[in-house]
């Protein structure tokens, strides 16, 4: 076990390189089962959920390089399309071998995932996209049983547009014989990545970006080198971090990716400046109060909601933070409020009262994003703050401790075991 030790209060300044996006690089992964032969990644995130998917795969029979961001996977020896429970529980992402699995191979067998504890997201979208495509889906001890000897495109419209239904779709959908038209599908900018990676590899899919998707099955896919895209998840928590504690410069962004988020720090105060894809925040003299409500992209990211209510926590006056996608991801709340902070959760909003300061005190992460937040509120607190069970931390972001201390702040990581 570990734990980060924060001396906050101390400002920020210099530059932060910007790793690639980990739900970016879980997809392409998954998709690379799709193809035999060597698929080459480039800017992979040395993250337990990439290894996490790494040691999935290799359970499948993948063979797998990983040195210095880069990873080699080879698809040709595939031998057991069967992803058990011990680590798909680890990780929801998991779940996305399903498509390509029962795509090439006409069957797969994939444990109910796991991961985050704040709350289940279903993957009845999942399993009722594919039951579209053909495939015959039986639950049996905890695991999920997809066959199909060959699927078939089909119209498939989404409810609500499920980043994870819509990534799983598509890569099943690529192999199928004939037409498949997604209607109200995901347009994350992890989402787009992965058409253009297997459009790259021979797929035929049109309506790249938009909520209609159209894809034509082929025969064959074929492997290819990809770069992974900037997260800009862990570059919206470096521009809110930077928008109370001082001038940061993010290297190797994609602004429109974070046109959202960069438009709230505008409103805080703080000073923004893009230079191609350069982002540089400048601190706000005086924070303000901003109302957020998460949203599907090109909204503000549900992912980002935790770090807000960090910097809503010390900004002059009250703000409201509605999430729209996941009702009940307020974990970190009781947290932040140890510090200090004067919050409270309503149904799926965050009432926040800005405080003078924060003081620093021992606080226990819940998740990803919650970590983020906290950390946040450790470098903004007067004292130390200590951040214990930070594997949650380790999932989403590439040593985060270290970025952070390259750009001035006091923290660092201990093991409790020593």
């Amino acid at each position: 076990m570990e734990k980060l030790v924060i001396e906050g209060n101390h400002q920020l300044k210099g530059e932060v390189q910007i790793s690639g996006a980990k739900n970016a690089v879980l997809p392409v992964m998954a998709a690379a089962l799709l193809a035999a032969g060597e698929t080459k990644i480039n800017r992979v995130p040395d993250l337990r959920d990439t290894r996490t998917m790494a040691k999935l795969l290799g359970v499948l029979g993948v063979q797998i390089q990983f040195t210095s961001n880069k990873m080699q996977i080879d698809a040709t020896t595939i031998d057991r399309p069967i992803a058990p429970y011990d680590l798909v529980n680890k990780m929801r992402a998991s779940f996305y071998v399903l498509g390509p699995l029962v795509a090439r191979f006409g069957k797969a067998i994939v444990s109910l995932p796991g991961g985050c504890a704040w709350g289940p997201r279903p993957v009845d979208y999942h399993l009722k996209g594919l039951e579209k495509l053909g495939a015959k889906i039986e639950l049996e001890g905890g695991d999920i049983i997809a066959k199909s000897k060959k699927l078939i495109g089909n119209n498939i419209r989404f409810d609500f547009p499920s980043v994870g239904a819509t990534g799983n779709i598509i890569m099943a959908a690529v192999l199928a014989r004939g037409e498949t038209k997604i209607t109200n599908a995901a347009k994350e900018p992890e989402i787009v990545q992965l058409c253009e990676f297997l459009v790259s590899m021979g797929a035929k899919i049109d309506g790249i970006g938009t909520t209609e998707i159209t894809i034509e099955g082929v025969d064959e896919l074929f492997p290819q080198e990809v770069s992974v895209i900037p997260d800009r998840i862990e570059a919206g928590t470096f521009l809110i971090a930077g928008a109370a504690l001082g001038k940061i410069t993010l290297k190797n962004t994609i602004p429109e990716h974070l046109s959202a988020v960069i438009e709230k720090i505008i409103e805080v105060g703080a000073e923004v400046v893009i230079d191609k894809n350069d982002i540089t925040v400048k601190r706000a003299k005086k924070i303000n109060a901003i109302d957020v409500t998460t949203a599907v992209y090109p909204g503000f990211a549900t992912d980002l909601q935790a770090q807000w209510i960090a910097l809503m926590s010390v900004a002059t006056g009250s703000s409201i933070v509605t999430d729209t996608i996941y009702n009940d991801r307020f974990s970190h709340v009781p947290e932040l409020n140890r510090l200090g902070a004067n919050i409270t959760v309503e149904g799926n909003s965050a009432i926040v009262r800005g405080v003078k300061e924060i003081i620093g005190a021992k606080v226990r992460s819940t998740d990803i994003r919650a970590s983020a937040s906290l950390i946040i509120a450790g470098l903004m607190a007067k004292g130390v703050t200590e951040v214990n069970h930070i594997h949650h931390i380790d999932r989403g972001y590439e040593k985060i401790e270290n970025k952070f201390a390259q750009l001035g702040a006091k923290i660092k990581r201990i093991s409790l075991d020593d």
